[in-house]
């Protein structure tokens, strides 16, 4: 089976999408000026397409196939991932006790950063126990953007 690519350009940045016939392997975002693929091969489409009603505003879950290559434990942590509801989040604790694990904290936190999947595995919900936006792949300014983006409020700088 061929694996296809496509790029396409976010808000925040270029979307890298890899993916074939049995699901969408990785979505990553790329800083390096790429341009956005003119053609969008067939088993893509459809992905393009829900993100891009996303950043728009008109869809809070995502119907996809998924195929995200990783360990018996990261499937695990990232199955949870899905749990976690839009303009919601939790925390990396509470995360390792819903997979039932209360003391695998950084190897959830591990699992977490090699998420394939970006948003739509949404790994950007998971924040902080005290609140804070502690590490993202992507960069903070992204999980604040995505978080703030599902919250439907930008927040305002007073100083």
């Amino acid at each position: 089976m061929k694996t296809e690519i496509t790029y396409y350009k976010t808000p925040i940045g270029t979307a890298k999408i890899v993916g074939d016939a049995n699901g969408i392997q990785t979505i990553s975002v790329i800083n390096d000026a790429i341009e956005t693929s003119a053609k969008i091969p067939l088993c893509l489409q459809d992905c393009v397409t829900q993100l891009n009603e996303y950043f728009n505003g008109n869809r809070k879950i995502f119907d996809l196939k998924l195929n995200p290559q990783g360990t018996e434990f990261q499937q695990k942590v990232w199955n949870e991932l899905l749990n976690i509801p839009f303009n919601k989040s939790s925390t990396y604790l509470k995360q390792t006790k819903q997979i039932g694990d209360p003391k695998a904290i950084r190897a959830v936190a591990s699992a977490n950063g090699k998420n394939p999947i970006w948003i739509i595995i949404p790994c950007h919900r998971v924040i902080g126990s005290d609140g804070s936006l502690t590490g993202y792949a992507g960069g903070i300014w992204r999980k604040k953007w995505l978080l703030e983006h599902e919250s439907g409020c930008k927040q305002q700088v007073l100083f």
